[in-house]
């Protein structure tokens, strides 16, 4: 006994003229990304541009390259200059400008202090920030071997360097010196200086200088000969 054939299903019935669209259509897709687009940009307010996260200051160790991000909002799309000591930077092989996204820029740069300024027809804001390069305590000039007379004032000077400052000490054959109204030292921003006032015979001797910090230290010396 044979089976019968199924039965066959009606046919859908044909949408009306002008009721298709084909998503594979380039001018279907590009509308579609077009409108997209559009959508998204008339969601953002028109006005002047905003620091929503500000530039920070960075600390690193000397001879590599910080980088300062900044956070702004802006639209339309702004102009964006970086600044270093009060002068413009180009971008390019020294300084490199960095757009991680639409409302985040960077720029990668040694040392200084650096400040962005955004502008667009509605507006400009502007942040800064400091770049510390942390260097290790120096002495970049140790004091000279001295001579003098008896009566007279003896100083001893050292240029010195480190970021953070140094801590700075004198000592005397090995031993702290401990500072008067006539043997006392002095600290500048790259200088220490030890003054021996009415030096004696007895002022003659070995004298060192030294910095530290957190990264290093150093030390120099220098003779006295007092007679």
């Amino acid at each position: 006994m044979s089976k019968a054939a199924p039965a066959k299903k009606p046919a859908a019935a044909a949408p009306p003229p002008g009721c298709t669209l084909d998503i594979n259509d380039p001018q279907v897709q590009s509308a579609a990304s077009y409108l997209g687009h559009r959508s998204r940009k008339e969601l953002r307010e028109k006005g002047p541009p905003r620091v929503l996260e500000p530039l920070k200051d960075v600390v690193p160790i000397e001879g590599s390259a910080a980088k300062l991000t900044c956070r702004i909002s802006a639209f339309p799309d702004p102009f964006i200059r970086w600044s270093k000591d009060g002068k413009e930077l180009r971008d390019g092989p020294k300084y490199r400008y960095v757009f991680e996204d639409p409302d985040v820029v960077a720029l990668v740069v040694r040392g200084g202090e650096l400040s962005i300024n955004v502008t667009n027809p509605f507006g400009q804001c502007s942040d800064s920030a400091r770049i510390l390069v942390e260097v290790p305590a120096k002495v970049q000039k140790g004091p000279d071997n001295t001579k003098a007379r008896k009566g007279t004032t003896v100083t001893l000077t050292a240029e010195i360097m480190g970021e953070p400052a140094p801590d700075v000490g004198w000592t005397k054959d090995g031993e702290d010196i401990e500072e008067d109204d006539r043997v006392f030292f002095e600290m500048g921003s790259t200088t220490t200086t030890l003054t021996i006032r009415r030096a004696t015979p007895e002022d003659s001797g070995k004298y060192e200088v030294y910095v530290e910090n957190s990264l290093g230290m150093d030390q120099s010396f220098a003779r006295v000969d007092v007679a």
